[in-house]
């Protein structure tokens, strides 16, 4: 039985609530996504995932090694690195040298997309149609990334790749609830003041790697599909981050030792993640980002009750109470960052209508609606520089 259902909640649309009273700590369910991607800058830096599921494809020890650029670095308690013991495992696209983290990645990959997208021996050509909208793309989309073009070329891929497309359809166009007016705001926020022309070039773009002559099908290839394609990602695109580092991190930290080999241990992970901010900042992950069916219904609150995860350190996501929940309250995750969170409520309101287009009426804001609305100009600097967690409404 199902602890959840998707029930109207009148102006904010579709919702999750709960059936039965839940414990802070449950899994509400797992669920692999419709279609996901690593961020291109990411891959860029060189950032190794599989480009399926976003496994890492780097040991803990080399990973960071790598981010510090010091490879004098060796890790204690190798077996605590999950991908040391799936290197064997790791292979490869015949054709274009792809990276995946097993075989199964590779099949899902060829069966639902690839065999569009493989480029063979034109990977590295610049020039080719599918590596020049990459290229445009990263260059009017810098990081922090927020979205990722893959996710477009992947849907129109996963398109052109099957001949009854019905049930893709089906997927896909469930997402979409977005009015003309409401594209163009996203647009913007997305592309930034140029979104105009930029739009015009994208999909110029996406024409000349994907010739919308060829098959009738593809509305997403009209420019108004295309628009929509767009919105639908930058409204419901789901962040993911990995991190084989992290998750020895996190190893190594439930093995039982003794108290001198405890600190000795503490002592060594705090060095290394200072070097780790002294290099690359946050920019920690191999991350993308990610469409969900299930979670996509997932309203924001300031107040959470549940938290997006990636327990199996690739692109599942676990959905999981973060507190008590009582049958027939509504499941809630935030949009916002922890540091948003704790702004005031103008300025949360600031965020969510200018990135996610609605007024947030959740307990938090509803309580604190005799507030000033006013920001202090301490944190409307640090709005300025506010990393939006990718979400849905």
């Amino acid at each position: 039985m199902s602890m959840v259902k998707v029930q109207d909640t009148g102006f904010k649309g579709r919702g999750l609530f709960a059936v039965v009273p839940i414990k802070a700590g449950t899994v509400l369910f797992e669920e692999s996504p419709l279609v996901s991607c690593q961020f291109s800058w990411n891959s860029s830096y060189g950032y190794l995932a599989c480009e399926y599921c976003l496994r890492p494809l780097e040991t803990a020890e080399s990973n960071v090694r790598r981010l510090t650029n010091d490879y004098t670095i060796n890790l204690p308690y190798p077996e605590c690195c999950t991908v040391q013991e799936q290197l064997s495992s790791h292979t490869k696209c015949t054709d274009c040298m792809e990276m995946y983290c097993g075989a199964e990645c590779l099949q899902n990959a060829l069966q639902l997309y690839h065999r569009v997208l493989c480029l063979g021996a034109n990977r590295s050509d610049t020039n080719h149609p599918i590596n020049a909208l990459v290229e445009f793309w990263k260059n009017i989309h810098f990081p922090p990334e927020t979205s990722s073009i893959m996710l477009v070329i992947k849907i129109i891929a996963m398109f052109k790749q099957h001949e009854n497309t019905s049930k893709l359809r089906t997927q896909f166009e469930d997402f979409v609830s977005q009015t003309v007016n409401q594209d163009l705001m996203i647009f913007h926020k997305m592309l930034g003041e140029n979104f105009s022309q930029q739009i015009e070039q994208l999909y110029d773009l996406i024409c000349n790697a994907f010739d919308p002559s060829s098959d009738k099908r593809l509305h997403w290839l009209s420019l108004s599909g295309f628009r929509s394609l767009l919105a639908l990602i930058g409204t419901n695109g789901q962040g993911i981050g990995t991190s084989s580092f992290a998750d020895w991190v996190r190893n190594v930290t439930d093995i039982e030792m003794n108290e001198m080999q405890r600190e000795a241990l503490d002592v060594t992970i705090d060095n290394l993640y200072n070097k780790l901010d002294d290099v690359v900042g946050s920019f920690l992950n191999n991350e993308g980002s990610a469409l969900y069916a299930r979670q996509s219904k997932v309203n924001h609150s300031c107040a959470p009750n549940t938290e997006c995860r990636f327990p199996h350190s690739n692109n599942v996501l676990a959905l999981t109470t973060i507190r008590d929940i009582d049958a027939g309250q509504e499941i809630c995750i935030s949009y916002l960052d922890e540091c948003a969170l704790e702004r005031s409520r103008h300025s949360r309101q600031k965020m969510l209508s200018e990135n996610y287009l609605f007024q947030c009426k959740c307990e938090k804001c509803e309580s604190q609606v005799a507030d000033p609305d006013e920001t202090s100009e301490e944190e409307g600097s640090s709005e300025e520089e506010q990393q939006m967690d990718d979400d849905s409404d």
